[in-house]
Formats: C-alpha cells, structure tokens, sequence
C-alpha cells in the first residue's frame, strides 16, 4: 500500500477574530489537518487549546508574515511533512484605527508593508508548494472596491486591466507610499485610504496569480480567489460591526473548500460567496 500524505490546510494570522472562525470550521469540514498560525507562541498555543476544549484538532506553527525567514520556515515544514499545501488562506492583515494620529504616511507604510508586501511574500513562497485541486483564499475586503472607485480613472484602468504584471502592481503599491511621503497622494489620483489601496493589491493581485496558474499549471485546477469576509466584529473593526466571525468566516471556508471537479469561480473578488465586479 502506497504512502498517502495528509492533506494539509493552512489560515494565516488565525490566533483570533477572524482567522480564528475559518479555523474551527476548517476543523469541523476539512479532511486533513489544519494549521492555525500566528505571530506570537503564547496566544497560537492558547486558540490551540481553545479549539480542543471544544473537541476540534487544529495544529500550531509560528508565522510572522512580515518576517521573510518565518514564512520560509514554515514552507520548509510543509514541503518536508506534507509535501504541499492543499489550501492557504491569507487572512493575516492590519488596520490602523480610525481615531489612530499616527502620521498618514506612515500608516501607508506599514498597512502597505502587511496587507500587500507581506502577503504577496507568503504566496512567492507557499503558491509553488500547491497541490493539484489546491484552493487559495486571499482575504481582501469591500474597501478594495469602494477604493478602487475613488481612485483616478487613470489607476482604475491600470488595476482593472486583465494584463498587469506582478511588477507593474508592486510599482504602482510602492508609489502609493511614496505620494504619501511626498504628500501628494490626492494629487496624483490616489484615495485617502491606506487600509483601501493596501487590499487593491491583494484583490489585484490575486487576479494576477489566478492568470500566472492559468499560464503554469492549467492543468492542476488550482483556484484562487479574493474575498470580502464582510464588516465583522474583530479587534480591526470594532464591536459595531454587524457580522460575528463566524459569518465572516462563511464566504473564505466556501472558496477554500470548492469541490474538485469545479473550475470556477477563480481570479475574482467574492463577497457573500457571490462573485463581484471588479
């Protein structure tokens, strides 16, 4: 009898909020293991245990996507344990509070840094570790739309165009910061959201490696998708919010668990597990 690999799911930035809701119902749906990361030991090792207490198994690694070496720590053990990824859900990310004073351009700086660079670091390094049927779940969020419409209709152009390279984004996310420096960000089209124009690039960005597994891998059937989880009572939104994670965890769990003969949807923006116009 042939050695079967597990199957292995993995959620980043998943101690808490929601990360933590697509955990547990990876644990209750998915068939394999499932990895809950998170930057801090302590706090992993306590939703770990949380998960138990509630008779779910989830497994601990360490991740801090904004630590380029924790990221590759974490592919060196699922390419040696489990030879792959069978899917990976990005939803580590940040936001400044609304009431925060810190200095604008540097909430672009490190929002961008997160959102996008770090995010785009996870899947350079986990997207080649795909299995076939694999599923990639990028969590973006509405502001990425409602941002996109503020933009000039200049850079509405360049992010809706189906054929912007991978280069061209992390340029056009570089100059964000950069107008922010300057102060001229208005100026040169840009809308007054950093939160906003970081998950333009996820969203985009995701577009653009659903169109690179297309042209690589046609035959492996792996999608990837962006989604919107919806306004959700986390720490990043507030009590106000109008989802529990549970229900913002509804719209990930469905792309991250489509059924292997589907093909689509794939390369789009999902929100309410709909798929949007981008």
């Amino acid at each position: 009898m042939k050695w079967e690999r597990r199957r292995v799911a993995v959620v980043t930035g998943s101690n808490k909020g929601i990360g933590f809701a697509i955990v547990r119902d990876l644990c209750k749906k998915f068939s394999g293991d499932v990895i809950l990361t998170s930057r801090d030991l302590t706090r992993g090792q306590e939703a770990v245990k949380k998960l138990k207490e509630e008779g779910l198994n989830a497994l601990f690694h360490q991740l801090d996507i904004d630590d380029l070496q924790s990221i590759r720590t974490l592919r060196d053990f699922l390419k040696e344990r489990y030879g792959g990824v069978d899917v990976l859900v990005n939803n580590a990310g940040m936001a400044f509070k609304e009431a925060d004073t810190t200095p604008f351009h540097i909430q672009a700086e490190v929002t961008m840094k997160t959102n996008f660079f770090s995010t785009r670091n996870v899947s350079t390094e986990l997207l080649p570790l795909m299995k076939p049927q694999g599923r990639v779940v990028n969590v973006s969020s509405v502001m990425s739309v409602r941002s996109l419409q503020k933009c000039s209709p200049e850079l509405q152009q360049k992010f809706r165009s189906d054929t912007i390279t991978e280069e061209e984004l992390v340029g056009l996310m570089e100059k964000f910061v950069e107008d922010t420096k300057k102060g001229v960000h208005e100026k040169e089209g840009w809308p007054n959201t950093a939160y906003g124009v970081s998950k333009i690039g996820v969203t985009v960005l995701s577009r653009i490696h659903a169109r690179q597994l297309n042209e690589k891998r046609k035959g492996d059937n792996i999608l990837l998708n962006a989604c919107c989880p919806g306004w959700v009572r986390t720490d990043m939104a507030g009590p106000k919010a109008t989802k529990s994670p549970e229900e913002g965890a509804e719209t990930p769990v469905y792309l991250a668990l489509l059924p292997p003969n589907v093909t689509e949807p794939h390369g789009q923006f999902v929100s309410e597990k709909k798929v949007e116009k981008w």
